[in-house]
């Protein structure tokens, strides 16, 4: 066991990622963990890091004998300080791949300052090496020394100081809104907190501020924004988390473009941060278009694959999964794959159990190969007059005079594959909109050269009028779509009303909202709208969604009575601080651009959270918990 020293008054003078050939000949003092020791007799090498980066420190028996003797005492992890002279490398010793690489410090001292276990994965592991997450998240102090999640976290930091010098130059005020509020649906489930001193009422962590920022409208505060912390008790996967950050804004007398031009101002600003010059304005796509096109409401448009609607070349069919589909009001739709007809029927089988996840029955295929192939049939393809053989699943089922018409409604070329689904709409959009995702995500490198559309890195876009309500066939009624504050769009307000005080309730499948996400890459960024400042129209929402006049007030008694106060038209958004980030950076698993997150089940492994509460806590707040 080594003997600690004391740090004293002892100061670094560089970090471990700062020093360069400029410095050469200086005497510095450095301070951090050990990566590597490495011994060579007389000479023992420590690279020693900390977050900015690393610095080789040479330790030599002839210059520095107690030094070095000491250097031979530490370990992987062991935290030292050293000081000692900057030299310049041997031309042959350079390490392009260090930014320090052209320098190493030559050590007088040696400061051993705490011991370390050896840690139970290997810190420096290349990617596809690494510890599993569990591992990782248990010792999650341990996982964050490496550098990728290091530079993730410095980059987060960068992205909200940015935030925040935008919001303040445009006259936003940052406010902080309670923590500790009552239970509001919003469309997860709330997490609770018990009041020891109103026994039998609970608090509810906000799933976001929306309520208290439209409070702040009707104050008069005109412009507010917000870094919030935000809480949902929901099912988790790889872009989302129990509780997570977003820019809240909110202003008063705002339009949908006030809205547009003060987000993409704002994502412009952050996507500098990596050298990205975002398209202004951005691109536009209604819901109803984008689930057209492209099977999603946060498409992806740097690569084409764009849905096909195929109906009207099978209609009259006998094919029994077609003519099913059509005949109760589903469709035909499909995507072409450039050159991808050589995909093996393996992989064709894998997509086939990929689409079924999401509700489709079948996925047709049809390839059309470059040159003639020993199998299936010959057709002569037009324009360009070609005789090729062209293969498919529906082969036995629609002839060869029906594939040919399905490729080329589809507008497939030589080279291509054609994939089809057909079933209701949602599903045929669910199920091709996620498969083009797929295709694009694992697709070989000559595939995504084909199919890319745009060679801009980023491609932003905004979806625009979102239904108002969607249909749960379940429980046969409608709800909000986003929350029952979104105000809808003027020209459907008859509509709305006949929808809820004439009873023709199939109308509501046709009310439009104010409402608009920001997608970057098919990542939905930001997402807003404008708000309901009238109380006849909160309450026609409020209505339809089922709430009576008593429970609305108990609900949303004191958000009804601010309305009758002169309630400004006001609208806004939420930015996501980690989905901006997954755009950003492209990296797919949110926990990688958190300090301190919960793995899929909602636990923290390192604190062993949740966890059991003391029995008398439990008594004091009279709450029994009941045995399954």
């Amino acid at each position: 066991m080594a003997i600690l020293d004391h740090l004293g008054e002892l100061e670094r003078t560089h970090s471990c990622g700062e020093l360069r050939a400029a410095q050469a000949g200086r005497t510095v003092v450095l301070m951090g963990w050990v990566a590597v020791r490495r011994d060579f007799g007389p000479l023992t090498f420590v690279d020693l890091r900390d977050r900015d980066g690393l610095t080789q420190v040479v330790f030599d028996a002839e210059d520095a004998p107690e030094a070095h003797a000491r250097a031979k005492e530490v370990r992987g992890e062991y935290v030292i300080a050293v000081r000692g002279e900057v030299v310049l490398r041997e031309e042959a010793a350079r390490n392009p791949k260090l930014s320090t690489g052209d320098v190493e410090v030559r050590a007088r001292e040696i400061l051993i300052l705490n011991e370390a276990r050896t840690p139970p994965f290997q810190l420096d592991a290349p990617p596809d090496k690494l510890a599993a997450e569990d591992v990782r998240l248990k010792y999650r102090y341990l996982d964050l020394r490496r550098p990728y999640l290091q530079h993730n976290l410095r980059l987060r930091h960068r992205v909200v100081a940015e935030i925040r010098g935008y919001m303040n130059e445009q006259a936003f005020t940052e406010i902080e809104t309670p923590i500790l509020i009552k239970s509001t649906p919003e469309g997860a489930r709330d997490y609770v907190v018990p009041s020891r001193l109103h026994h039998g009422k609970f608090y509810a962590l906000p799933q976001s501020p929306q309520i208290f920022k439209q409070i702040c409208m009707i104050a008069g505060l005109d412009r507010y924004y917000q870094i919030a912390r935000c809480f949902r008790d929901e099912d988790l996967r790889a872009d989302r988390q129990p509780e997570f950050t977003q820019l809240d804004v909110e202003f008063s007398f705002a339009t949908r473009e006030q809205v547009y031009r003060l987000i993409e101002g704002l994502l412009a600003r952050v996507f500098r941060l990596v050298g990205a010059e975002l398209p202004r304005p951005f691109p536009r796509l209604s819901y109803a278009e984008a689930l057209r096109r492209f099977g999603s409401d946060k498409p992806d448009l740097r690569f084409g694959m764009e849905l096909q609607d195929l109906t009207s070349a099978v209609e009259g069919t006998t094919f029994a999964p077609f003519a099913s589909a059509i005949e109760q009001g589903g469709e035909v739709k499909g995507i072409v794959v450039r050159d991808a007809h050589n995909l093996s029927r393996k992989s064709l089988d894998e997509l086939q159990k990929f689409v079924q996840r999401y509700g489709a029955k079948a996925l047709s295929w049809i390839k059309i190969p470059y040159e003639q192939d020993p199998e299936g049939a010959f057709l002569e393809w037009t324009p360009e007059k070609i005789t090729v053989k062209v293969t498919s699943s529906l082969l036995n089922a629609l002839g060869l005079e029906g594939i040919l018409g399905l490729a080329k409604k589809a507008d497939a070329q030589r080279g291509d594959l054609v994939l089809i689904v057909a079933g209701k709409p949602q599903i045929v959009a669910a199920s091709l909109g996620a498969l083009r995702n797929e295709l694009w995500r694992t697709g070989d490198a000559n595939m995504r050269r084909f199919n890319r559309t745009s060679e801009a890195a980023f491609a932003p876009l905004w979806v625009t009028e979102f239904p108002m309500f969607e249909y749960h066939e379940e429980d046969d009624r409608f709800y909000a779509m986003h929350h029952p504050f979104t105000s809808p769009v003027d020209e459907d307000l008859p509509a709305f009303e006949r929808a809820v005080e004439g009873g023709e309730t199939h109308l509501l499948a046709g009310v439009r909202a104010k409402a608009y996400d920001a997608v970057v890459n098919g990542i939905e960024v930001a997402g807003g709208s404008i708000r309901i400042h009238r109380r006849d129209v909160q309450r026609l929402v409020f209505k339809a969604l089922g709430l009576t006049e008593e429970k609305a007030r108990e609900r949303f008694g004191f958000f009804l009575d601010a309305l009758e106060y002169g309630t400004p038209p006001h609208g806004g958004i939420a930015a996501g601080i980690e989905r901006t980030l997954m755009a950003l950076t492209g990296i797919e698993n949110i926990r990688d651009l958190m300090a301190f997150p919960k793995t899929a089940s909602a636990a923290d492994l390192m604190i062993d959270a949740p966890g059991q509460i003391d029995p008398h806590q439990l008594e004091e707040l009279r709450i029994r918990v009941v045995g399954e």
